[in-house]
């Protein structure tokens, strides 16, 4: 397997299950990833373990960066496949810094990207009621 995300040998941090380092092309000072240590696509593809293992390292990140940068805000992002802009096949967590002022403006945060035709995705009423049917189907 070619995934340069299973060779990390410099982490920030790391737990039994997953490992942090800082993105090779930051969109910001600080940016850094956190993944999981075994190689698995998606967050839908996590042992709840891993999952708790990521979202552990998550918060101990944003402490270390708080003191190493001050930033102002944050940006946490998690594309799930290539139709969602997942360019590296390997569980990832961007944890973007944010500054006063280092962009134009973030309102509206995700809903900033817009689709290539200009419009916004809106559902139909009949579109709202399929996931509570699916879900139905699901014990929990």
């Amino acid at each position: 397997m070619n995934c340069p995300f299973c060779h990390i040998h410099n982490p920030i941090v790391e737990n039994e299950l997953a490992t942090t380092f800082y993105d090779s092309h930051p969109l910001n000072q600080g940016h850094l990833l956190i993944i999981t240590k075994r190689h698995v696509s998606t967050i839908f593809d996590a042992t709840p373990q891993e999952r708790l293992a990521i979202f552990s390292l998550l918060d101990i990140c944003k402490s270390l960066l708080d003191l190493a940068f001050e930033p102002n805000g944050y940006n946490i992002g998690m594309n799930c496949g290539e139709a969602a802009g997942q360019t590296v096949s390997h569980l990832h967590i961007h944890l973007i810094p944010r500054y006063a002022g280092d962009m134009e403006s973030l309102k509206g945060g995700i809903r900033g990207l817009i689709r290539r035709d200009g419009g916004i995705y809106g559902l139909s009423n009949q579109d709202k009621q399929r996931v509570p049917m699916i879900g139905a189907s699901f014990s929990t």
